[in-house]
């Protein structure tokens, strides 16, 4: 895994209260410093409004705890004792990342705070459904602890289905999961920081720190199933039963369409899910028949994307999937019902496109979970 650029910041959530100020003040100081490291108490102190007095006792506090350290004394150039700059404490600390999106296996990995790899491993599933799933991810926590070289900072973890804001799974049908205390049972098992969220929700925040989106987002992930995150204002959006974003078995027109995993016909996940896509295009007799599969398939994401992307105003629409599948017929068929079933003004602008952050969008996702609910930074 590439080391990562740092791009957007998540934004707060509410006005801060004179109780969480200090916290508030630390985390603007490690974002600052994380996403321009090099800077001084005096530079971090013009650029955040705070006071000289604020920012020293701040970086006091950080520098004992070991999340800053003190990189290089500036050359002087006038009275008075040189600057030194600081930094955030890139390796001194790491962080356990796990992808439970993949359907044949779990997949994770040990990063820095910047996201290079110190170790990757993936376990095979086998099948496991329910509790044997459960401690599988478990097992796969305890070996990427056991490989990291530095003390973990936290573990992010992406899974499917529905989970709530405390990390809780509360639906995950593909691996019989049903209200499982993710976040509690890792933080119980390990003593450390555990955050969980829903894969797709975990790729789109790796998408809007990593990828370069300086815009709202709607991102797709294709995989085993179909999920969706949407990013507003830089908030991710939940929705009032932890689903939003859950398109997958919305029904894709008018007309039967292939059965689904649910029973119905039509959903979403049936015309585009991986295996189902990948299905009928072994049935397709040449390149011609496998073209018009892959047309017809981003037609159909193409009319469900309409009228969340005319609804949320969205600029920026990313997918996550296989490349094969999804990039050129499919995806420029999906451009076409999209610009067909929006107003220019809509339109215009409007960019749908495969994210560029690769099959470990997921891990990145879960580095910014740790990022964001230990450090306060993105």
């Amino acid at each position: 895994m590439a080391s990562l650029n740092h791009a957007g910041a998540l934004r707060a959530t509410g006005k801060v209260l004179p109780e969480y100020a200090r916290g508030h003040n630390r985390s603007l100081v490690l974002q600052m410093l994380y996403r321009n490291g090099g800077q001084s108490r005096a530079d971090l102190a013009r650029a955040s409004a705070l006071t000289k007095v604020t920012v020293s006792d701040l970086v006091a506090e950080m520098l004992a705890e070991g999340l800053v350290v003190e990189t290089r004394q500036r050359t002087s150039t006038g009275p008075g004792k040189p600057a030194v700059e600081l930094d955030i404490a890139r390796d001194r600390w790491q962080v356990v990342a796990v992808d439970l999106s993949d359907a044949e296996k779990f997949d994770g990995a040990v990063l820095d705070l910047d996201g290079g790899l110190i170790a990757r491993i993936s376990v095979p599933r086998g099948g496991a459904m329910g509790a044997a799933a459960l401690e599988t991810a478990f097992e796969l926590v305890d070996e990427l602890r056991a490989r990291a070289t530095a003390p973990v900072l936290g573990i992010g973890v992406g899974s499917p289905g529905i989970v709530d804001l405390d990390g809780a799974v509360l639906s995950a049908p593909n691996l019989d999961w049903t209200n499982v205390p993710m976040r509690a049972a890792l933080a119980e098992r390990t003593g450390l920081p555990v955050h969980v969220a829903n894969d797709a929700n975990a790729a789109s925040l790796a998408e809007h720190s990593f990828g370069g989106a300086t815009h709202d987002l709607l991102l797709l992930k294709v995989g085993h199933g179909v999920g969706a995150a949407v990013l507003a204002n830089g908030r991710l959006v939940h929705g009032r039963r932890f689903a939003a974003g859950e398109i997958g078995h919305v029904v894709v027109g008018t007309d039967a369409g292939p059965l689904c995993a649910c029973g119905r016909s039509g959903c979403l996940e049936a015309w585009i899910a991986v295996p189902r896509l990948e299905a009928r295009l072994a049935e397709a007799s040449g390149a011609d028949a496998a073209d018009e599969v892959l047309r017809e398939t981003g037609r159909r994401l193409g009319y469900a994307l309409a009228p969340v992307v005319g609804a949320l105003g969205l600029t920026d629409v990313i997918v996550s999937g296989p490349p094969h599948l999804l990039d050129g017929v499919l995806l420029d068929a999906a451009r076409e019902a999209l610009k067909s079933r929006l107003l220019p003004v809509f339109f215009d602008g409007l960019e749908l496109r495969l994210t560029e952050q690769g099959p470990d969008i997921v891990l990145r996702g879960a580095l910014v979970l740790v990022l964001a609910g230990v450090l306060g930074i993105s």
